[in-house]
């Protein structure tokens, strides 16, 4: 069953543009790339400067792999100097109707 992620950072002032023309740019090319990400987008607020990722997984033992990658490619810790607190993720469920 396929899950929806929604990760959300709060960045500190004057940080959005760098953090998505840097950050961002070098990341989701890799994020889709991995295995089984089925989409990934980008939403930016500039008046409350949060990002917010919407990924689709093919699964959520596929999400929790991915990161554990992140973990160890270090790639949550070059969030740190952007971002005004950890981000808060919400995973859900695809559910039939």
């Amino acid at each position: 069953m396929t899950v929806f992620v929604t990760l959300e950072s709060h960045l500190q002032a004057c940080k959005l543009d760098e953090f998505l023309r840097q950050l961002l740019a070098d990341a989701l090319p890799q994020t889709r790339a991995y295995s089984a990400c089925i989409s990934l987008q980008t939403l930016a607020d500039r008046q409350s400067k949060a990002v917010l990722l919407v990924e689709e997984w093919a699964s959520y033992e596929h999400q929790q792999a991915y990161m554990a990658w992140c973990m160890e490619t270090g790639l949550l810790e070059a969030l740190a100097p952007f971002v005004s607190g950890p981000p808060s993720q919400t995973t859900y469920e695809t559910r039939p109707e």
